[in-house]
């Protein structure tokens, strides 16, 4: 089994090979696609005239500040627009989908953030509301597997549900390596807009678990929400994690095969 994590804009952003490769790759093993789409959200929000807040750790990682509101929204926008554009897709090119969010059947469960430290416009390091953010805690891995033996591709939105029985805001990288590692998956591939990791100014191939940990303060802030998951993922049993491009000819099968990506492994 792996599990594939791609982001939103999936009609636009991956090479006109990939639909026919995932076709070929579930002839011979199971798929679980794990989605994204923060720009979506972001737009959407902005359009509905909430406008959308970013805040910055101290570590350096920017991410959404998720209020009651913009939860509703980003509820609306993962697991309404994007997950069922997504099946539409996958359903338009005869793969049987089915879409889903981390709420259904209790998938993803995290524990709501009570409080964040931020580091404001100045530089000071501030303490706020954690507003409707969650670390993943739990993943119930029943659905998906009824799904699959249904002979589905679970199509998944990072919706988390909170102790209290609300919408929390997940990151998508992190729902895919736990949901990885909820299903003892083989692997688990990262797709996105370049062929993996850069250190160096070079594509590092290879990466060993450990190396993965201390090249983390090295890399950016965008690609070290991905080597986490990786991390993670890895924690979890998860025998390969993969980041790769979605932009190249068969997409799914040329990180299977490790070509021109990052391989890391424990």
């Amino acid at each position: 089994m792996i599990i594939i994590k791609i982001g939103g804009s999936i009609v636009d952003g991956l090479h006109s090979s990939t639909i026919l490769d995932l076709k070929n790759i579930l002839k011979k093993v199971k798929v679980v696609l794990v989605h994204g789409g923060g720009k979506d959200v972001t737009s959407i929000g902005n359009k509905l005239g909430k406008e959308q807040k970013f805040i910055v750790s101290p570590g350096g990682v920017k991410s959404r500040y998720t209020d009651k509101e913009t939860a509703e929204i980003y509820t609306m926008v993962m697991s309404g627009k994007i997950n069922k554009t997504i099946v539409r897709l996958l359903l338009n090119n005869k793969i049987n989908a089915a879409g889903i969010s981390g709420i259904d059947g209790s998938t993803i469960e995290a524990t709501r953030k009570k409080k964040l430290l931020v580091v404001n416009d100045k530089g000071r390091k501030m303490i706020i509301d954690g507003g409707y953010t969650g670390k993943i805690n739990k993943i119930n891995t029943l659905l998906i597997r009824k799904l699959l033996e249904g002979n589905f591709v679970p199509v998944v939105s990072p919706i988390a549900l909170s102790e209290e029985i609300e919408f929390l805001n997940v990151d998508g990288d992190r729902a895919a390596a736990y949901i990885a590692g909820g299903l003892s998956a083989d692997k688990v591939i990262f797709i996105t807009n370049v062929n993996g990791l850069i250190l160096n100014d070079e594509l590092v191939t290879k990466m060993t678990y450990d190396k993965a940990n201390e090249s983390l303060p090295k890399i950016g802030h965008g690609m070290e929400k991905k080597v986490m998951a990786c991390i993670e993922s890895l924690d979890m049993g998860v025998k390969e994690a993969i980041i790769a491009s979605g932009n190249v000819e068969n997409p799914i099968s040329s990180a299977m095969s490790h070509i021109n990506c990052t391989v890391i492994t424990k």
